[in-house]
C-alpha cells in the first residue's frame, strides 16, 4: 500500500501495521527510542510528531500532538513541516518516522526546528539509510524514488506525499555532513545510529503481505543486531538525533 494523500486512507494503513504483528513491534520498538529521546529534553513544551499519518504513537506517548499534511482520521493537527504553527522555542521535541524522505523542502523544517525547539529541546528522525541490503531495494524494487547522487536536498512534489527521495537522510546527514553543520550550526548531531538491515522488509512495510510471522520476531532481531554490530553497512534505517543549542 502506497501513502496516497487520501484522509481516508489513514485508518487503512493502521489497520495494515496492526494485521501484521512483527511490523506491529517495529513500530512500537521505534516509539521506544521516540521516549528515550523525549526522557532527555526540558521537561516543558511541545511534543510534537511529524507525518503521524497510520502510526499509534499517540497509544504509547498520549502526551504527543500528532500531526500531518493530510488530515487523517486520529491525527490531532494538520500542519506542513516546512512552516511549523508554534512560537519560538515552544517545542520540547520534534519526532518523525518515515516521513523525513518525503518532504520537498527538508532546509524549511530545519530551519523552522533552530526556531521552535527550546535550547536542549531534540529532534529525532527515523528514516531511510543507504546500506548494502536497502540500496538496491530503494533504488530498483522500492516504488518511491531513491537518488544517493541528487545535488539538491529538496524533492519536486505535485501534491502530499507525491514526491521522495529515499537517500535523503543519507544525503544530508552523511554525505553532505559539513555543509549540514555550517548551514546549521544551532543543531548538533548527538548520533547517527544505523539499525533494522532485514525486519522492516521481511515484514513487507506496508504492502499486504509478510514473510515474517510474529513468533519469528526475536530471532530475526537477533539476526538484525548481529548484523549491525558486524558493520553498519548492513543497515536499513538509521535513527538521526539533533539537539538544539
Amino acid at each position: 500500500m502506497q501513502p496516497r494523500g487520501d484522509p481516508a486512507q489513514g485508518a487503512e494503513l493502521r489497520e495494515r501495521i496492526r494485521s501484521k504483528p512483527a511490523l506491529e513491534r517495529w513500530y512500537r520498538e521505534r516509539y521506544a527510542r521516540f521516549a528515550h529521546c523525549v526522557a532527555r529534553c526540558p521537561r516543558e513544551g511541545v511534543i510534537l510528531e511529524l507525518g503521524s499519518g497510520g502510526g499509534f504513537l499517540a497509544e504509547c506517548m498520549p502526551e504527543v500532538v500528532t500531526s500531518d499534511v493530510v488530515p487523517y482520521a486520529g491525527v490531532d493537527r494538520v500542519i506542513d513541516a516546512a512552516h511549523l504553527p508554534f512560537g519560538d522555542g515552544e517545542l520540547r521535541a520534534i519526532l518523525m518516522l518515515n516521513v523525513f524522505h518525503h518532504l520537498p523542502d527538508v532546509e524549511a523544517l530545519l530551519a523552522e526546528a533552530v526556531r521552535t525547539l527550546a535550547p536542549g529541546g531534540r529532534m529525532l528522525i527515523s528514516d531511510q539509510h543507504l546500506g548494502w541490503i536497502s540500496t538496491p531495494i530503494l533504488r530498483y524494487l522500492h516504488h518511491e524514488p531513491c537518488d544517493p547522487r541528487a545535488r539538491s536536498w529538496r524533492c519536486a512534489a505535485s501534491g502530499p506525499l507525491a514526491g521522495a527521495n529515499g537517500a535523503l537522510a543519507w544525503i544530508v546527514f552523511q554525505r553532505d555532513r559539513e555543509l549540514f553543520t555550517r548551514r546549521f550550526p544551532q543543531l548538533r548531531i548527538a548520533a547517527y545510529q544505523p539499525h533494522s538491515p532485514l525486519r522492516y522488509f521481511l515484514a513487507g512495510g506496508l504492502k499486504s503481505w509478510s514473510a515474517l510471522p510474529g513468533f519469528a520476531f526475536p530471532a530475526a532481531t537477533a539476526l538484525d543486531r548481529a548484523l549491525g554490530r558486524l558493520s553498519p553497512r548492513w543497515c536499513s534505517f538509521v535513527d538521526v538525533e539533533l539537539v538544539r543549542a
